[in-house]
């Protein structure tokens, strides 16, 4: 059985802010976790956490599409999980970008309802460096 998250984010800011946010390593560095980040389609990379007793604190990924500036996609790899992340931009009316978040290939639903408060937290850290 396999599992998906679907979210939608709305950011008063422009596409192209928002794409930066998503796509360069030190903005990423800011709002998720520490990384080496690259858009590019091939490009194996790391998110950093802080290791603790249930996990190296390592996320593995690698660029599956990089179409700027409306979708990214990458894998997201904790020890067996392996999930697809998506995500997709749009300019809405009255200046707004809608960021879709898709991530698929959850085994299991506390890890869906883990990653919806991770990434619902890390969307406001995102919110911060917007408006910058």
């Amino acid at each position: 059985m396999s599992l998906a998250l679907n979210l939608d984010f709305q950011y008063k800011t422009t596409i192209e802010k928002l794409w930066a946010a998503v796509t360069d390593s030190e903005k990423l560095e800011k709002w998720v976790l520490k990384n080496n980040f690259k858009p590019i389609v091939g490009y194996k990379f790391q998110f950093r956490a802080e290791p603790n007793e249930y996990w190296d604190g390592v996320i593995d990924g690698e660029v599956l599409a990089v179409e700027p500036p409306n979708r990214l996609s990458y894998t997201w790899a904790v020890g067996d999980e392996k999930h697809t992340v998506v995500w997709t931009l749009q300019e809405l009316e009255d200046g707004k970008v809608n960021l879709h978040l898709e991530q698929t290939g959850f085994s299991n639903p506390h890890g869906l309802a883990g990653a919806k408060h991770g990434w619902s937290q890390w969307s406001g850290e995102l919110e911060k460096l917007l408006a910058e």
